[in-house]
């Protein structure tokens, strides 16, 4: 299996997108923040890739979230935004930039509806398995809102946007042919009502159960 991987290019930014950075058609998304818990860890970074070897990251150091351009990319209806556990970061953008994400892609829920033959549907384990590329999970646990940005934490962040086009394509394939294509679109579709109740409260409640 080919493991090799291509340097990517890493562009950081300070609290917002250039006015020059366009996206068209979809565009592929991930977050960091202090931790996992909505309503007391902060968005520290927002990763953005169109598919093609580029990652940009954007660091929100001081806690300012005006960023227009990024609101702008995000709330955009024509761009499919793709993710990996979009429930959270649907979320934490909702909570921090005040948007509502849609149309949204997620390479985890098509992985749990095609890929019943595994519990593993980490992005890792995607990478792995459908493209030959062994990501390090490293920085999974660091500061993300440090001042500066180390190389590992660049790249670590980079790695989790830089493949979801490919990801994207190769699970549309089995969707297609599991015919569960629609499935996945109601799903994606709820994504930003999820969010909703995530950050109302109701993130641990299943509403659906008598």
């Amino acid at each position: 299996m080919n493991t090799r991987q291509n340097a990517p290019t890493i562009h950081v930014h300070q609290g917002d997108l250039p006015d020059n950075i366009q996206f068209t058609g979809s565009v592929a998304i991930d977050t960091e923040t202090q931790g996992l818990i909505l309503q007391r860890d902060r968005l520290c970074v927002i990763q953005l890739s169109a598919g093609d070897g580029v990652a940009h990251l954007v660091q929100f150091p001081n806690a300012d979230y005006d960023a227009p351009n990024l609101r702008r990319i995000i709330s955009d209806t024509s761009l499919t935004k793709i993710f990996h556990f979009a429930r959270f970061d649907v979320a934490i953008l909702r909570r921090y930039l005040g948007v509502i994400c849609s149309p949204v892609y997620c390479t985890k829920i098509a992985s749990k509806l095609v890929r019943t033959y595994t519990d593993k549907h980490g992005l890792k384990d995607l990478c792995h398995e459908f493209l030959g590329v062994d990501l390090s999970k490293a920085q999974q646990s660091s500061d993300w809102a440090a001042s500066d940005l180390s190389p590992d934490q660049q790249a670590y962040a980079a790695n989790d946007v830089l493949y979801l086009h490919r990801l994207m394509d190769r699970l549309e394939v089995i969707l297609e042919r599991e015919k569960r294509q629609e499935l996945a679109a109601a799903c994606f579709a709820f994504l930003p009502v999820r969010a909703e109740l995530d950050i109302a409260g109701w993130a641990d409640v299943d509403i659906f159960h008598h």
